[in-house]
């Protein structure tokens, strides 16, 4: 691409990078970009003549929606083609209470390989840059109007990608643009050791989720490769540290797997994880992916396992099924080409 994509440019940046002698237009297009405007023509407050010299220069967008996917719980998919063709999926969650949350890519495909997530069947493609993610948050925002949250828990390790997700964060949280709250976003990591205590000395100030899954080391590395170079017991002193250094409690996610992860004894591995640390558990029953040879847990076995982990002071939340009709849902995502 020839043209300067402006998404992931904060007010300065756009009059540098468009060489705007008047300072306080890169403010005035960093903020019109923000509103979610698709064209230099809905720039009202700027000339027609600087207009179409923009249109010269620059784009608002790298990235195109190819697709819209909608289920019928609310939950929005988009499916985003990339100026190199690559392309990544990114929905809209809505809760019961009606607040919207962004659930965004950082990766085309992911290199993490975990058993039982279609997305990690696809390899890596390559990191997002700061403005493809940004555009997946203004995409939706167009799709679905203002959003309340954003988490980083679509396709690919977040860890990977830290200095591409901070700058789309310092672009989202900037004061004279959509002005987000850091508080109201999280990142989601496979259990990357070293980024989550650079995460936690670095910043930025945002909320932490570990998908963990299983707490048996043996189980983990066999349902996730990445337990091998970042074993359970140094994990947990990593999610401590973040904890006690943000003071902010930290989610530990677990995908169910009938008859894999649901046991008595994978309870009792969870609780003896969480025991000594600020955190809370989040379980989420598996979300069937058809290639994939696991079986979503029935009710009962889900039950079970919640009340086992709650009679032993475990704080626990049973995620919500949504977005299962349109491959929407935790781990399914898997759109990487056209």
């Amino acid at each position: 691409m020839n043209k300067i994509a402006l998404t992931s440019l904060f007010p300065e940046e756009i009059a540098a990078e468009l060489g705007l002698k008047e300072k306080f237009r890169g403010k005035q297009i960093f903020k019109w970009i923000a509103s979610g405007v698709t064209s230099f023509d809905e720039m009202t407050n700027l000339s027609l003549a600087f207009r179409e010299e923009l249109k010269e220069k620059a784009v608002i967008y790298s990235s195109t929606v190819s697709n819209v996917l909608k289920d019928p719980d609310g939950t929005i998919k988009l499916q985003i083609t990339l100026s190199d063709g690559n392309a990544v999926e990114t929905v809209l969650l809505t809760d019961k209470e009606g607040r919207k949350t962004a659930c965004v890519s950082c990766q085309a495909g992911c290199a993490m390989k975990c058993a039982f997530c279609m997305t990690g069947t696809l390899g890596l493609s390559r990191n997002l840059t700061a403005g493809e993610i940004v555009e997946e948050f203004l995409e939706l925002e167009k799709e679905a109007g203002k959003l309340d949250n954003i988490v980083f828990m679509g396709m690919g390790e977040p860890l990977q990608n830290l200095d591409s997700i901070r700058k789309a964060i310092a672009v989202l949280t900037h004061k004279d643009g959509r002005n987000l709250s850091g508080r109201r976003i999280t990142l989601s990591t496979c259990g990357l050791i070293k980024g989550i205590y650079d995460l936690a000395d670095n910043g930025p100030d945002i909320r932490l989720a570990v998908s963990l899954t299983t707490a048996d080391e043996a189980l983990r590395e066999e349902l996730m490769p990445v337990t091998k170079g970042n074993p359970l017991s140094e994990l947990k002193k990593a999610i401590d540290y973040f904890a006690k250094k943000s003071g902010k409690r930290v989610t530990l996610e677990a995908a169910l797997l009938s008859g894999v992860n649901t046991t008595d004894e994978s309870a009792s591995n969870l609780i003896n994880f969480t025991r000594g640390i600020d955190v809370h558990v989040n379980l989420i029953p598996w979300n069937p992916v058809p290639t994939l040879p696991f079986t979503e847990p029935t009710s009962a076995e889900v039950k079970h396992f919640i009340n086992v982990l709650e009679n032993n002071g475990v704080n626990v939340t049973l995620r919500t099924k949504r977005g299962r009709k349109i491959g929407g849902a935790c781990g399914q995502l898997g759109k990487t080409t056209r």
